[in-house]
């Protein structure tokens, strides 16, 4: 007998969401991975780096997978129970991680650093990105793209516009406003599917800017249309949006 919705409701929201580890998914929601292969690019930079930043690094999981890390390696990470999951991954690759707010300043003095590196970002202080980049440094980042997972939230929220503050085009133009120079700007949509409504319920709790302000109670009645509509056709499609830039300071 398959677990009722009840059931499942009950399984999203206990699940721990700390932390950027999917591993929960397997089986059970799965998504392709951009072409470009981001963990594959960082640790080619990384490997040639003297000081190196990961912004916004999560848990540090992505990072922790580097071959060979720099002589120094820093990371920031905005909220608190990812700070000190952060520290545990990269302690043994001898990185830093540093509590930072994600609109705050670095705290970091200028020309410090030859690589910055952020994966999905939430949002990007160019200016900030600058100003640490040492002159001939290089910004190497995975953006979520304009109107990703909109069919999960439209699901939730009713049909709407996707915002254009997440387009590839804005972002190059801000890097170039900051004093950059795009050297690599290459964009992908990704096939998703969900398997089963408590797999919609942890990527929901977890990737919270997809369905601002979610919670089970708010969003019962779409979850269980959402739920007879996997039932009847084995899953849920939609698509995540990337983008990849890389823009270097000039020397």
């Amino acid at each position: 007998m398959s677990p009722t919705f009840e059931y499942l409701v009950a399984e999203g929201a206990g699940v721990p969401v700390e932390g950027w580890d999917f591993s929960w998914f397997e089986g059970r929601a799965t998504e392709e991975r951009p072409p470009w292969g981001y963990s594959r690019l960082i640790g080619q930079r990384m490997a040639g780096a003297t000081a190196a930043l990961d912004i916004q690094t999560g848990g540090g999981e992505v990072l922790a997978q580097i071959p060979q890390p720099p002589p120094r390696l820093v990371a920031t990470e905005s909220w608190p129970p990812n700070v000190e999951i952060a520290r545990r991954n990269l302690a043994p690759l001898g990185g830093t991680v540093v509590a930072v707010d994600d609109d705050a300043d670095l705290p970091f003095p200028a020309d410090s650093f030859d690589l910055v590196v952020s994966r999905h970002p939430v949002q990007t202080r160019w200016d900030e990105v600058a100003r640490v980049l040492a002159p001939g440094g290089a910004f190497l980042s995975q953006m979520v793209g304009a109107g990703s997972v909109r069919e999960l939230t439209d699901a939730m929220m009713g049909p709407r516009l996707p915002s254009q503050a997440r387009s590839p085009r804005r972002a190059a133009y801000h890097a170039e406003a900051a004093g950059l120079v795009v050297e690599d700007l290459r964009t992908a949509a990704l096939e998703m599917k969900f398997y089963d409504i408590a797999a919609v319920i942890v990527f929901l709790r977890k990737v919270i800017w997809i369905v601002p302000g979610f919670t089970v109670d708010r969003y019962r009645a779409q979850l269980a249309g959402l739920h007879q509509r996997i039932r009847a056709d084995g899953s849920f499609t939609a698509h995540s949006q990337r983008f990849l830039i890389e823009a270097r300071k000039p020397r």
